[in-house]
């Protein structure tokens, strides 16, 4: 594989209400989801399956009791908070205190980029339909992960694994890598520590919530490489790695180089391409220091002894991902795997020449940047409660309040996506994947769609005693090539589902 393969993301956002600070998230977060629905979701509104789920299937070869797991990690139980599928193939609903957005399945970085861009588009007409209801208050959401009082909520990546590829390759391999990516895909934090009270900035907001290096826990003791075993496909041919260490970036140009770099990563994983030991010693501490250390000269120390910046230690993978597009591809390497390659040499180089440099592209460099400016005009300390607001404004998904937006509006910040493509795709599904059919399912005969889930529709249709089950086990059929015609030539769900039977 080159930077394709079916992936996507969950991203969990910070939830306020205005003039309210003891209002109860949960409750507003369902509020947000459910007037999204009611607005949006044409006659019955399905219900998620949750049949398939298994969160407490660990990778290295066993289940969680369910007596010991935190009941966090039961996202199998139906706690009856609103859950919508939209016919972008993609989920909404409340994950505990939080909205959350999950992208459908999509094939390359660029279309991760797209969808989960649509997810704040989603996620603002949702908060703003919620205002407007007769009890509605004004409702704003963060895209961020820590509300700097010693709670964080996840920005997770998802991306399908050969099942062959033994997981303590994946481990070995991929921890120095994710230790040391924060480099260019961190979005800034104001303070340190868990609780934000230790006085400074750093790239990561998550950083400081790792605890361990490998485990199933994704809210409790949460690990650099988390072991859920859950491929929503066919179990003997793939795994789902779930990645839980991400920040949640504002910036298209971080987003894109955190999947697409990643996505290289581990197709050199699955080929066992990569021969070099890049371990790093004490993984939890060295994930810490990077976070914390903006100037980038601090080294890490790995296991032969070597000391590398964390920059170095990305140039030894980009070094690696070349020669392995060289050697799987030549000519013949698809331009987003070029660009995503061309992309990460010319950051690295930028990121050991001049940080500062890159304020048009990463998101801790842009926030930096802002920080900086007004603690130079107003003479701030870094512990200063102007500076936290900065920091949540950036994230502001509102284009007229937050940062982050007055920055591209200005053309300070660098896209890669035109205004009319992230618009598109708040409605319509990616078309190379199983979500084209998930989504044009809902989109076309939502009054007879009972359910859905990553990998099924379920059908309730007339004359028939018992619900109908169409799988969807395999990510790469149900797209508008497999599918398209059938669904366009169906006018019922009977239709669909005789045709598909037969």
């Amino acid at each position: 594989m080159s930077v394709r393969r079916v992936m996507g993301t969950e991203i969990e956002y910070g939830i306020s209400v205005v003039g309210q600070p003891t209002a109860n998230p949960m409750v507003a977060s369902s509020q947000v989801v459910n007037a999204y629905a009611s607005a949006t979701v044409k006659a019955r509104r399905a219900r998620w399956d949750f049949e398939e789920e298994s969160p407490l299937r660990d990778a290295r070869g066993y289940d969680m009791s369910r007596q010991v797991a935190d009941p966090s990690q039961l996202t199998d139980e139906d706690l009856g908070l609103a859950n919508v599928i939209l016919t972008n193939g993609a989920r909404l609903y409340v994950d505990h205190a939080h909205p959350e957005f999950s992208t459908p399945e999509v094939t390359t970085p660029l279309d991760v980029v797209r969808w989960e861009k649509a997810g704040e588009q989603v996620m603002l007409d949702a908060a703003k339909r919620a205002a407007q209801l007769p009890s509605g208050a004004e409702i704003v959401l963060y895209k961020n992960n820590t509300d700097n009082k010693g709670a964080s909520y996840g920005a997770h990546e998802n991306y399908l694994m050969r099942r062959s590829t033994p997981f303590a390759d994946i481990v070995r391999h991929l921890t120095p890598f994710f230790i040391s990516r924060q480099v260019f895909c961190g979005a800034g934090r104001v303070g340190r520590g868990q609780d934000g009270r230790e006085q400074g900035f750093q790239i990561s907001q998550r950083a400081d919530f790792f605890e361990v290096e490998v485990g199933l826990e994704t809210t409790l003791k949460r690990p650099i490489i988390n072991t859920r075993d859950e491929p929503h496909a066919d179990p003997e041919k793939y795994r789902r790695l779930h990645v839980i260490i991400g920040d949640a970036n504002m910036s298209e140009v971080a987003t894109y180089l955190k999947v697409g770099t990643t996505s290289l990563v581990l197709a050199m994983i699955e080929d066992r391409f990569i021969d070099r030991d890049l371990a790093v010693e004490a993984p939890v501490a060295a994930l810490r220091a990077v976070s914390h250390d903006a100037t980038l000269q601090g080294t890490l120390t790995l296991n032969d002894g070597r000391t590398l910046t964390a920059v170095q230690l990305q140039l030894e993978y980009l070094d690696l991902a070349r020669k392995y597009v060289e050697d799987r591809y030549g000519a013949d390497a698809d331009s987003q795997t070029l660009d995503v390659l061309a992309r990460w040499e010319s950051v690295l180089d930028r990121l050991e020449r001049d940080p500062m440099s890159l304020a048009s592209e990463l998101d801790w460099v842009a926030k930096l940047r802002l920080l900086e400016q007004y603690r130079s005009r107003d003479g701030l300390a870094w512990d200063d409660a102007k500076l936290q607001l900065i920091d949540y404004q950036y994230s502001d998904i509102r284009p007229e309040k937050g940062l982050y937006h007055r920055l591209v509006a200005a053309r300070r910040m660098e896209r890669l996506l035109s205004q009319q493509e992230v618009d598109d795709a708040m409605h319509d599904p990616p078309t190379d994947t199983r979500a084209y059919f998930r989504g044009r399912c809902l989109e076309k005969y939502a009054e007879h769609v009972a359910a859905a889930s990553w990998d099924s529709v379920i059908f309730d249709l007339p004359g028939r005693e018992s619900l109908q089950r169409v799988p969807t086990i395999d990510p790469l059929r149900g797209s508008r090539t497999h599918v398209g015609q059938l669904l366009d030539s169906c006018d019922s769900a009977e239709q669909l589902f005789t045709a598909l039977t037969r």
